[in-house]
């Protein structure tokens, strides 16, 4: 599985090294949407790409970031400050007696304030934080290169695969946790994810990966890097789902492409790898041909194997 991996979020790195064009308009609806839906979570490195607009939509964008950044500092200064009341009641209570529900409200009360002031400050920090603000996570969105009609695009797509003709409801468990649908294994490409492989592939560049590993009934958060500090071309299916009732939003969404672990890997814990193509493939991975799927598995046979140097992350 890729848990998490940190990516370019901006999407002026495709089109220096791909030549690719920009999808604004994708942009400019997922922006649009996140006003209204908290669900929509996008990198604070995605955000920064527009801080120097050049075309009306893209100011438009610009605006949007800041009009959603102002209203989230707003929102946490309210909540703050309601959560300073619950907190003064409770502690108001504790002075004439301990009681097990007065402790658990100052707790929760303690606990939401600390995370209102981190919302705000990173809201208002300038500094970009590469380890961070270019995080990918499932349910995230970030830039994926793509083609279409022969020429390289980058657009904006949520890292979680919903396949088209799938229920929204495989986003999810039956407990109701994500469900492993950000990651194609490449065992399951012609099952699964038949409608894709071999026709819509995509790519993300990254610079390391997270994957969370169990040692000892712990589990742990570790960092993986390749070795020779190159990036790493990650291997993706993507898909443009469409509510049959038509009452949901379009979703365009991607899944990472994983194979079997690279030794080190392996030996830290974890049973899959991303999918690291090799650079001189990435044009017919972009372009497969439904028909000749063996290309598709050659080039996956071919892919990069640097060592995977792994540690804690912090």
């Amino acid at each position: 599985m890729c848990y998490s991996a940190e990516v370019w979020t901006d999407y002026h790195g495709y089109v220096d090294q791909f030549n690719a064009d920009v999808d604004t308009k994708e942009f400019a609806k997922l922006y649009l949407a996140r006003q209204s839906s908290p669900k929509i979570k996008i990198p604070k490195g995605m955000d920064r790409a527009f801080d120097k607009p050049k075309t009306d939509l893209e100011k438009q964008i610009q605006q949007l970031v800041q009009d959603y950044k102002s209203s989230l500092i707003s929102d946490s200064e309210q909540e703050m400050f309601k959560q300073a009341k619950r907190l003064a009641d409770a502690e108001r209570k504790l002075a004439v007696k301990e009681t097990k529900t007065a402790l658990n409200e100052q707790r929760i009360a303690t606990n939401k304030i600390k995370q209102m002031k981190r919302w705000i400050a990173d809201a208002k920090r300038v500094e970009l934080d590469p380890v961070k603000d270019n995080r990918m996570w499932p349910d995230w969105y970030v830039p994926v290169l793509i083609s279409e009609k022969g020429k390289l695009v980058v657009r904006p797509m949520r890292y979680h695969g919903r396949p088209a003709g799938k229920p929204a409801s495989v986003d999810r468990t039956k407990d109701g946790k994500v469900s492993g649908t950000y990651n194609a294994r490449r065992d399951n490409l012609t099952r699964f994810w038949r409608k894709q492989f071999g026709y819509t592939h995509g790519l993300i560049v990254a610079s390391q990966f997270y994957e969370m590993v169990e040692r000892d009934g712990v589990t742990r958060e570790v960092q993986f890097n390749p070795s020779t500090h190159e990036p790493m071309f990650i291997a993706c299916l993507w898909s443009h789902w469409k509510d049959p009732k038509g009452e949901a939003p379009d979703l365009y969404s991607c899944a990472a492409v994983t194979d079997d672990p690279e030794p080190e890997v392996a030996e830290a814990g974890h049973d899959r790898t991303v999918m690291n193509l090799n650079r001189e493939h990435i044009t017919a991975w972009l372009n497969p041909d439904p028909n000749n799927l063996q290309s598709m598995q050659d080039i996956m046979d071919d892919k990069q194997h640097p060592f995977y140097e792994h540690r804690l992350a912090a």
